[in-house]
C-alpha cells in the first residue's frame, strides 16, 4: 500500500474513517457504561462487574479526545492520498484503543489515584507531542520559501519521528489507566509497528525525496525516542 508521495483531499476515505470510528466510539460507550463489558467477559466464562466509574469515564474521555484529534489532523494536516485500504485499516487499528482499553479497564475496581494521574499526564503529553509537532510542521510547510526543504526544527529536532513518539506515549497513558497488565501488549505492538514498518517505510520515502538533507538530519537526530534512540 503506497502511503507517501501522492497528494489528494481523499474526502470519501476520510468520511469512511470518521464513520467507522464513530461506530467504535459507540461500542466503547456500550462496553463501559451499558454493561457491555460484563457481557463480553461472560462469553469467556468470567464474571466481571462494572469497575470504578471515574476510571471508566476517563478512559472514554481519552477515546473521545483521540477521535477529535484524528479528525482534526486528517482534514488539516494530511495532504497525501489515503488509499481505500488504509481508510478501512485505520479504524481497525483504533479498535485496539477504543474497544481494547475499554474492555481491559472495564472491571478495574481500584479508585482513581496518583498513578492514574500520572497516566493522564502521559496521555496529555503524548497528545501534545503528536498534534503540536504536526501543527508546527504544517505551518512551516505553508511558507513558499520552505518548498523542497526537509522540516527538522522545533519538536522535530529532538526526534525524527517525534509525532510517532507522541502516539506511543498517549497509548501508554491509556494502558496505565486500565490497571490491567494485559493492556501493555497494545503499546508494545504499536512500538514494534513503528520500528519495523511505519518508520522504515517513511524513512525510505524521505531519503529518496530529500537525499542529502535527510542524510544529514539522520546523522544528527535520534530516530524515535528523544535522547535515546
Amino acid at each position: 500500500m503506497d502511503l507517501y508521495g501522492k497528494k489528494s483531499k481523499s474526502i470519501p476515505q476520510k468520511l469512511i474513517i470518521i464513520g467507522l470510528e464513530l461506530i467504535l466510539l459507540y461500542f466503547a460507550y456500550y462496553i463501559l457504561f451499558n454493561k457491555g463489558g460484563t457481557e463480553i467477559y461472560k462469553r469467556f466464562g468470567i464474571a466481571m462487574p462494572e469497575g470504578n466509574l471515574y476510571r471508566r469515564i476517563i478512559i472514554f474521555c481519552f477515546s473521545f479526545i483521540v477521535f477529535l484529534r484524528i479528525t482534526f489532523a486528517m482534514f488539516v494536516f494530511v495532504k497525501r492520498r489515503i488509499p481505500f485500504e488504509e481508510a478501512i485499516s485505520i479504524p481497525f487499528a483504533f479498535a485496539l484503543y477504543y474497544i481494547g482499553f475499554a474492555v481491559f479497564g472495564y472491571g478495574t475496581q481500584t479508585p482513581v489515584g496518583i498513578f492514574d494521574y500520572f497516566g493522564v499526564a502521559v496521555f496529555l503529553f503524548g497528545s501534545y507531542l503528536n498534534t503540536f509537532s504536526e501543527y508546527q510542521r504544517y505551518k512551516w510547510k505553508k511558507d513558499p520559501n520552505n518548498k523542497g526543504k526537509l522540516y527538522t526544527i522545533k519538536l522535530f529536532r529532538h526526534s525524527m519521528h517525534i509525532n510517532y513518539f507522541g502516539d506511543l506515549l498517549w497509548v501508554i497513558g491509556y494502558s496505565i489507566l486500565t490497571l490491567n497488565i494485559w493492556s501493555v501488549w497494545i503499546p508494545i505492538l504499536l512500538f514494534f509497528f513503528f520500528i519495523f514498518f511505519n518508520i522504515p517505510k517513511l524513512d525510505t520515502y524521505l531519503a529518496e525525496k530529500y537525499k542529502t538533507q535527510f542524510s544529514n538530519y539522520k546523522k544528527q537526530t535520534k530516530k524515535f525516542i528523544p535522547f535515546i534512540y
